[in-house]
């Protein structure tokens, strides 16, 4: 046992509490978390608009300052993966359960549910819809992911740190980065983790139950999403337990195919040129209005306006930041030897590309349809809409069962890498963590997932992944300040100068 952290003993022992609750008092456990979200996102939404808008401006400024040259690795060394191959990784890593989950449903919510901005129904609701959209999974999101990731790797890579959170806070712990205050700030990283991907497998679970009960009839309820995080849970913990080089690389590759052929046959049965006028008009209005949407936070409205922002914008911050270690991680671990322009520039830019075409396409394919059919698809439930969508499409059977197959391996694949990361966290950031704490990460995320859908369903997940979040937040804030002074430093002894074009990369 001497290759286990005490991260993994406390981080196990606040979880385990957590199911336990759930277990024996659910409608309490639902009631607590729903109060508690409610405080934060009343509290705390102002905090989380101006953190992440920070975290936007300071990757912008590294990108043209001198800073930009210095590699996130030895000097001089080569990155480990072609662009080619980082740019799929990278692509990968943008697609998820959320983009399947919320591809239509989203862009549909905002135009005939509740909008952001516009009466239900209009021309001017179709355009928020998107525009919102490209806003909650754009730079903003991916800004998150990239303030780890390159905390993570420059640190790990460049300064032979291991790989823990708390060791991106040398600068500022110094004496104490192996202190009681380091265990806790890993703690803390690994149970937003843990809350922040049980989230998202609890999305998945439920989409494909909505997906089989369209396609076979079969129950839409707790019983059957359960049997099916088991099923998957043994699938991801075979997975895991056989390395990552073999099946989570398989899996991968099957993933991408899946994606890009469902997103395919939906772009060419669908209002093709319809998609790609109205992309290009939304990627302009997000750039138009990009600043005004960072800090929208209606300080004058109690309403429904209100609540829009903190459900939908406070609620996306909240789960970037949860997922923020393990994404970051991930990126970091295939990102070695880059510079940190070139890391920046490709981690900001192009999973955003992706999931603008995504929502794009399923999006307005969505709400077209439902403009020509008179169905609306808004008063359906969350994890039905897509495969209703796709009823009223061409060769809907094969649609569907792609996105289920899409889902199921998203799920596999995502859990799968989930436990490895919290693995290493928990095992003194070792790359080859012990399997049997792979079992017990992959057991815990499958009991929270369930657990969190017994006590209430997709709103106790939200609530959770929001009451996660803010705790890690403050880490973020700790990350910045540190990464910057050891940068800024580094920057000093390498005599780099605002000239970028005439450096090679130090």
């Amino acid at each position: 046992m001497k290759n286990i952290s005490n991260v993994f003993w406390i981080s196990f022992a606040i979880l385990l509490i957590a199911v336990l609750f759930g277990v024996i008092s659910p409608n309490r456990f639902e009631a607590m978390t729903s109060n508690i979200e409610g405080f934060v996102t009343s509290t705390f939404g102002w905090y989380y608009l101006i953190l992440v808008s920070v975290i936007v401006f300071f990757c912008v400024f590294l990108i043209f300052s001198p800073i930009g040259n210095i590699r996130l690795g030895k000097v001089g060394e080569k990155p480990e993966y072609s662009k080619p191959t980082w740019f799929a990784m990278l692509f990968s890593a943008g697609m998820g359960i959320g983009l399947v989950f919320w591809g239509a449903a989203e862009p549909i919510s905002h135009f005939a549910g509740s909008p952001p901005l516009a009466e239900p129904g209009t021309d001017a609701a179709f355009k928020d819809a998107l525009r919102f959209t490209f806003f909650h999974w754009g730079i903003h999101a991916w800004a998150i992911y990239a303030l780890v990731a390159l905390s993570l790797a420059y640190f790990n890579f460049r300064k032979g740190a291991p790989g823990l959170i708390s060791a991106t806070l040398s600068p500022i712990l110094g004496k104490y980065v192996n202190s009681k205050i380091a265990t806790l700030i890993d703690v803390i990283a690994v149970t937003a983790t843990v809350i922040g991907v049980a989230t998202t497998l609890g999305f998945g679970a439920t989409q494909i139950n909505g997906g089989l009960a369209y396609l076979f009839g079969i129950p839409n309820n707790f019983i059957v999403q359960l049997i099916i995080i088991i099923i998957v849970t043994a699938l991801f913990i075979s997975s895991a337990w056989s390395g990552l080089s073999k099946g989570i690389k398989y899996l991968s590759n099957t993933n991408m195919i899946l994606a890009v052929l469902l997103l395919g046959l939906v772009f060419i049965l669908g209002p093709s040129l319809f998609i790609l006028n109205l992309f290009t008009d939304t990627i302009g209005g997000y750039i138009q209005n990009i600043i005004g949407m960072s800090f929208r936070i209606a300080p004058l409205r109690t309403d429904q306006y209100r609540e829009w922002i903190d459900n939908w914008t406070i609620f996306y911050w909240a789960w970037w930041i949860s997922w923020s270690p393990f994404v970051g991680i991930f990126i970091a671990r295939v990102s070695k030897g880059r510079t940190i322009r070139e890391f920046l520039i490709g981690v900001l830019l192009l999973p955003t590309i992706v999931s603008f075409i995504w929502f794009a396409v399923f999006g307005t394919t969505a709400i077209d349809i439902q403009k020509t059919s008179g169905i609306d698809f808004s008063q359906l439930p969350t994890e039905t809409v897509l495969f209703s969508i796709f009823s009223e499409m061409p060769i809907s059977t094969l649609l569907s069962v792609l996105a289920i197959v899409l889902i199921a391996i998203f799920f596999i694949t995502s859990a799968d890498s989930a436990t490895f990361v919290l693995s290493m966290q928990t095992a003194y950031g070792s790359l080859i963590p012990p399997n049997r704490i792979k079992l017990a990460w992959g057991i815990i995320l499958a009991a929270m997932a369930a657990i969190l859908l017994y006590s209430g369903g997709l709103q106790a997940l939200q609530n959770a992944l929001i009451i996660a979040a803010l705790p890690f937040s403050f880490i973020m804030i700790l990350m910045m300040l540190s990464l910057y002074k050891a940068l800024n430093k580094e920057k000093k002894e390498l005599g780099l100068t605002p000239r970028p074009k005439e450096q090679k990369g130090h």
